[in-house]
């Protein structure tokens, strides 16, 4: 799989962008300015990008089983309502391999214009990606990468190198003078590069801060039930901690559970993903949690921005390039108390 660190946060390969210049603005010749406090399904196209050439978009995901998977979903299916010149195929999600590649292979017999795929294994669906490419239908490759760039036309996904790494400066900033700090990690699932790259991020920035030392580290499932029972975990062999960082809001329910039935409260907690619950909790200022990091499922509506500009064969507005990028990434926002009532109507359930 690519190392996308060194790329992260970029398009074209120099310049950044982020996803809410998509959502307005694709393929529209004057894009409205995007109202920083709607969410992304909420966000209409840009007034100027009238109906053009019908197509069919193609969307194969995992099964929905996850807060952060279902919002993906859910965005997918709400943007392209927004678009009267298209009709979405929808394949049942699924975490199974061999099913995800059947959906894709049906999509392909279909003659869809376009593909949109969030693969439940991006090493394990690059050779779907690749029968798509090859019949000539373009696919948007969404988060989990395919194993080459030739399975795709265009990635656009979250920066799980920079959601680790801007997660580790801010706890490095609130511990920042305090003599043999102790933090702890917990992530989610190890088999994943996404968790790879976090831990990576998280250690990177960690180095800037000499006197703050990871002491223990859990790898959890992205489940509420895992959550609970690693934190405890965590918990029961660190008598001192000073603060936590989490992967994943969903897994953080169950560690919020864990931290309360274990009556500590003289650490904080870092989250990630960006979980209504978990902004509310950061907007009471009630407890550990007092922050997280994005990982916006926005990613989904634009894709399908991306899949119709593909197939009407048009550009981004505010680009000069006619062709559109081959990477997208997103921005990790941290959101703490002091900008959350900005980014609370992002926060998916």
């Amino acid at each position: 799989m690519p190392d996308f660190t060194s790329r992260r946060g970029l398009l074209f390969g120099t310049a950044a962008v982020s996803a809410g210049a998509l959502l307005t603005g694709c393929t529209s010749n004057d894009p409205d300015d995007a109202d920083d406090d709607k969410s992304s399904s909420d966000a209409q196209p840009a007034a100027e990008d009238k109906p053009g050439k019908h197509v069919t978009i193609g969307w194969a995901g995992p099964q929905a089983d996850h807060g952060w998977l279902n919002a993906i979903d859910e965005q997918a299916k709400e943007r392209a309502k927004k678009y009267s010149d298209v009709t979405m195929e929808i394949t049942e999600g699924s975490n199974d391999t061999a099913a995800q590649i059947g959906q894709i292979d049906t999509l392909i017999n279909k003659k869809v214009d376009v593909i949109v795929v969030l693969p439940g294994d991006g090493k394990a669906l690059t050779q779907a990606g690749l029968k798509a490419m090859r019949a000539g239908i373009p696919v948007v490759n969404l988060d989990r990468i395919f194993d080459t760039p030739q399975a795709y036309r265009c990635w656009v996904g979250g920066d799980n190198y920079g959601m680790g790494f801007n997660a580790g400066t801010y706890i490095g900033e609130q511990l920042k003078g305090k003599k043999n700090a102790r933090v702890v990690e917990l992530a989610g699932i190890d088999a994943l590069e996404l968790t790879q790259q976090r831990t990576k991020g998280f250690d990177e920035a960690l180095k800037n801060y000499p006197d703050i030392k990871k002491v223990a580290r859990q790898a959890a499932e992205f489940t509420v039930e895992s959550g609970q029972s690693k934190m405890a975990q965590l918990l029961q062999a660190q008598s001192k901690i000073d603060a936590v960082w989490n992967h994943d809001d969903d897994q953080g329910v169950g560690a919020l559970r864990a931290i309360d039935q274990a009556g500590r409260d003289e650490f904080f907690m870092v989250g990630g993903a960006g979980a209504l619950s978990a902004m509310q909790h950061i907007q009471k200022d009630d407890g550990v949690l007092k922050a997280t990091v994005l990982y916006p499922p926005s990613m989904a509506a634009s894709a399908i921005d991306l899949a119709r500009a593909f197939a009407q064969g048009k550009g981004i507005s505010g680009l000069a390039e006619t062709e559109i990028p081959t990477s997208i990434t997103l921005y990790s926002a941290v959101v703490d108390k002091k900008n959350v009532d900005k980014y609370l109507p992002q926060g998916f359930k």
